[in-house]
């Protein structure tokens, strides 16, 4: 009867233990799996987009340079991120009809500036500051923070100021190397007082520096906020702002060497 029992005993033993490995060795694979899982995914996060070439018979078509961008395409750039940047109304882009009629005044977005103090920055300079490289972005804005007029936020009507980029011309982009170009700017900051509609002007004519870079739309797009969907939209046209120089006006601006000596030469922000 003895024996029986400890054959008994032994043999539940045995099974617990086959089982309580049997489990042990299953959350190995599991978690196996899930780490495998993880780095495929981090692997896939940080893989550049594909670029679809059209082919005849295996033979590219057309331009196959993924750092080539449109010359108007360029210009288009320059231009409409540079005027979303220097427009100044006061007031928040409108999101509805109702806002169309009534603009909800803007509260600004505060910054720091070089002195180590901060200011406020327009929210749609903000956003279109996205379109400049982070590098030298943070700089920028701390720029940008003691240009801007406090009476761009003031809600007495008697103070209150708004600032327009009116662009005069923008010249043809000029390649410096592959994937990289200069364009040259001329335009007016005009800042006006609401209350008389008095204007000051003030000759605003730069060099910009653009590069091609690539662009990773936002992944979740259906709940996304209107402000991600406005900072993604910048990076759409695949190019970034990486400096900003004086302009010198001359005749023949295409003969202009960039890393030549020019008498009106100086970073905008740096």
């Amino acid at each position: 009867m003895v024996n029986l029992l400890t054959k008994k005993k032994k043999q539940r033993i045995s099974i617990l233990t086959i089982f309580a490995i049997a489990t042990f060795s299953l959350h190995l694979l599991v978690l196996f799996i899930f780490l495998s899982q993880g780095l495929n995914i981090r692997q896939f996060s940080q893989r550049k987009p594909s670029h679809f070439i059209q082919t005849i018979d295996g033979q590219p078509i057309g331009n196959t340079d993924t750092l080539a961008r449109d010359s108007q395409a360029i210009r288009q750039f320059v231009s409409q991120t540079m005027i979303s940047i220097f427009n100044w109304s006061g007031t928040l882009p409108p999101q509805t009809i109702e806002e169309v009629a009534k603009a909800k005044p803007d509260p600004g977005i505060l910054v720091i500036t070089l002195t180590g103090g901060s200011k406020k920055v327009t929210t749609s300079t903000w956003v279109a500051s996205f379109a400049i490289s982070e590098d030298f972005r943070k700089g920028f804005l701390s720029v940008l923070a003691d240009m801007t007029p406090p009476e761009i936020f003031a809600s007495n009507t008697n103070q209150a100021m708004s600032a327009q980029l009116t662009i005069k011309r923008v010249y043809p982009p000029i390649q410096i190397s592959p994937g990289k170009w200069r364009v040259g700017m001329v335009a007016d900051l005009v800042q006006t007082r609401k209350f008389d509609g008095k204007k000051l002007i003030t000759p605003f004519n730069k060099d910009v520096l653009v590069r091609a870079v690539d662009y990773f739309p936002y992944p979740l797009p259906e709940i996304s906020t209107d402000l991600q969907k406005a900072i993604y939209s910048s990076r759409a046209e695949k190019l970034e702002i990486y400096e900003i120089r004086n302009l010198c006006l001359i005749d023949d601006y295409s003969n202009v060497d960039i890393n030549q000596s020019n008498p009106c030469a100086g970073n905008f922000s740096r």
